[in-house]
């Protein structure tokens, strides 16, 4: 948990005046990491009351553009925010739920994969997302799947031999 002292440090140091919103945004996002702009919008509103959407939007590209901030997208979500910055780390996703986890980097320094050809970029990181079910999802997955539905016991290649 960040210190209010800390993220007045942290603005600073990036360059931004120290402002409630921005201290709320990136509380919020060091708290709860991986959470969409309308869950960062919930949280700072519960703790400063009426703040417009926008401002919050306008908080986070500034905390993403100065690099205190994460922005991933995984395929089909929202767009979701992190306070780790600076390791090149990626993510694991469930498919059921959209629980999102932190995955350190397999190799090592950034970036941890090569591509087979850069086209000549610099190449300085390497996204990867795993997809999967959480540990929640997956047992009820798992339970689902054992129970096989009536119609699919008759038309099933395997039950007609």
């Amino acid at each position: 948990m960040l210190t209010t002292t800390e993220c007045e440090r942290q603005l600073r140091e990036a360059g931004l005046r120290v402002t409630r919103p921005r201290l709320a945004v990136l509380s919020a996002v060091h708290d709860h990491p991986h959470l969409d702009t309308d869950a960062i919008t919930g949280l700072v509103r519960a703790e400063l009351g009426a703040v417009s959407h926008q401002a919050v939007y306008d908080v986070l590209r500034a905390l993403t553009t100065t690099g205190l901030l994460r922005r991933i997208e995984p395929t089909g979500s929202a767009a979701r925010y992190e306070a780790r910055v600076g390791d090149n780390h990626h993510h694991v996703v469930c498919r059921s739920c959209g629980a999102i986890a932190d995955v350190d980097c397999v190799v090592g320094a950034a970036p941890c994969l090569t591509s087979s050809d850069d086209h000549g970029f610099v190449v300085d990181e390497a996204e990867v997302v795993f997809w999967g079910h959480c540990p929640d999802c997956s047992t009820i997955t798992t339970s689902t799947l054992r129970r096989e539905p009536s119609c699919l016991k008759a038309t099933s290649p395997a039950r007609q031999r």
